[in-house]
C-alpha cells in the first residue's frame, strides 16, 4: 500500500512541476533529490550503527597478554 501511495504522490509532483515555471519546477526537483539523498545517508548511518554494535572492541591489553602466553609456550618447548 505504501508503494502505491509513493507512486501516486510522485506522479502528482511531476505533473505539478511540469505546470510550474522552470525555476519553481527545478527547485522542487532539487528539493526532492536532496531529500532522497539525505534519507539514504541516514539509513546508511543506521545500518552501520546496527552492524558495528555487535562487533567486539579492540583490547590491546588482552592482545599483549595473548602474545606473552604464546612467547612463553614457544620458549618452554624450544
Amino acid at each position: 500500500m505504501y508503494i502505491i501511495l509513493s507512486i501516486s504522490l510522485t506522479i502528482i509532483l511531476v505533473c505539478v512541476s511540469l505546470i510550474l515555471d522552470p525555476m519553481a519546477g527545478g527547485l522542487l526537483a532539487f528539493g526532492i533529490i536532496v531529500g532522497i539523498l539525505l534519507k539514504g545517508l541516514f539509513l546508511l548511518k543506521e545500518i552501520h550503527k546496527r552492524l558495528t554494535k555487535d562487533e567486539p572492541k579492540y583490547d590491546p591489553v588482552k592482545e599483549a597478554y595473548d602474545n606473552y602466553l604464546k612467547e612463553k609456550e614457544s620458549k618452554g618447548q624450544g
